[in-house]
């Protein structure tokens, strides 16, 4: 396939974020950020915005050169319609570049308050009529549906005048576009509102129509590898996609990190005529050492098959994993050292660590220990140590270990 580099347009590099410690890991390589507050959005878990913080947290995207947009992609129920009213006004107040939603209340609701509106995939969309049915409700972009592709999102973006988003990389559900009752069902934790308990990724039992349980040595049935389309970006922009989006707004900022480099890095390598797979590869093997189920194309290139499950892995299947150790609970800066309470496991000289908070992460090796005022190389978990930090640190931040595991 032939590419018109100079006619081609770069896509938008849109990140999932979940605080200021992942907006930092990722503001020299992406161009906007979206994340959640802390209700009427799918990661219920992303916790540290809120109303209060939004204003100064959009701030700080702003001032980093990068555009804020607030994922409000929740079911909004009868007694949800007065908080929306309420996020919705701070939204305005916090001059958020864009509402995602898709729920037709958040839609007419942002679009009497003249907000900019980009419809999330939970909406679905799979053809150019209801693309163009969305832009004439007021939105500006459509976040394609995720079983769509290159071919159809190619079509859809020839018959269209809105902005077309798609997902590149990260978790994908097994439901259509998200909207899974799996966790509502068996644990009463709707993902459509987001508290899904991810009963796709545990280990399942197979039973026979006769109620024999079929042996299937420890398999993970339902667990679908993450997309990553950092191969085919080419494709992706002959296509005439606007922005490339980055599910993340749960993960940690060492992921955001990589990440957003490594598609920085190939989105720069297209623009300037050198994208070559020999590069790309590379960049791809990075980010498998960082959190990951496996890598897969999803629906790029027709219907994901066997080879696109993670049959063999309960969540990570990255050689690198992370040990939780303990938390700091005293920062002392004319020391650089922190107080640390080793509540998990213990920690020695020499150990590769991370600090990780809401507006922490540091990647560093243990150089110095400090127990009752003796230095040491090793001490085990309960105790509370003084630990040499390169940076500052915060009281409640956590700690980890970072191994590698023997691959064949």
């Amino acid at each position: 396939m032939s590419f018109n580099k100079n006619k081609s347009k770069i896509p938008e590099l849109v990140m999932g974020i979940r605080n200021l410690a992942s907006l930092k890991a990722c503001k020299q390589h992406a161009d906007a950020a979206y994340f959640s507050l802390d209700r009427l959005s799918l990661r219920s878990r992303a916790q540290e915005i809120t109303i209060e913080k939004l204003a100064s947290f959009v701030e700080e995207i702003h001032n980093k050169g990068m555009k804020g947009y607030l994922a409000v992609n929740s079911v909004i129920y009868p007694h949800n319609l007065h908080e929306l009213d309420e996020v919705l006004e701070c939204a305005v107040c916090a001059n958020v570049d864009a509402v995602i939603a898709w729920d037709p209340a958040t839609i007419v609701k942002a679009a009497e308050k003249d907000l900019k509106i980009h419809i999330s995939t939970q909406a679905n969309v799979s053809n150019q009529m209801t693309a163009e049915f969305y832009r004439s409700l007021g939105a500006s972009r459509v976040v394609l549906a995720r079983e769509l592709n290159i071919e159809q999102i190619k079509k859809i973006k020839e018959d269209t005048k809105i902005e077309i988003e798609v997902f590149v990389h990260g978790a994908v559900c097994q439901a259509i576009s998200g909207r899974c009752y799996l966790s509502a069902y068996l644990l009463g934790k709707s993902g459509n509102c987001g508290e899904c308990s991810q009963p796709c990724r545990w280990e399942w039992s197979l039973h026979s129509d006769n109620g024999a349980v079929v042996d299937i040595e420890g398999k993970y049935l339902m667990s679908a590898k993450d997309l990553c389309m950092i191969e085919y970006i080419p494709e992706l922009i002959e296509a005439g996609v606007d922005a490339f989006k980055v599910e993340g707004r749960l993960r940690n900022p060492g992921y955001t990190s990589t990440v957003s480099e490594c598609y920085r890095q190939a989105l720069d390598l297209f623009r300037d005529e050198m994208y070559e797979k020999s590069i790309i590869i590379p960049l791809k093997e990075k980010m498998a050492l960082e959190y990951n189920r496996g890598f897969s194309t999803g629906f790029y290139f027709g219907y994901p098959g066997p080879d696109d499950l993670a049959y063999d892995f309960d969540m990570n299947a990255s050689p690198i994993k992370r040990e939780a150790i303990g938390v700091v609970t005293n920062y002392y800066p004319k020391m650089s050292a922190a107080a640390v309470k080793l509540l998990e496991n213990g920690l020695n000289v020499g150990d590769h660590i991370i600090i990780e908070g809401n507006t922490t992460y540091i990647e560093q090796k243990v150089t110095s220990i400090f127990h009752e005022g003796e230095k040491i190389i090793g001490i085990g978990k309960g105790n509370e140590i003084g630990l040499e930090v390169q940076e500052v640190v915060r009281k409640n931040d956590r700690v980890f270990r970072i191994n590698r595991t023997k691959t064949e």
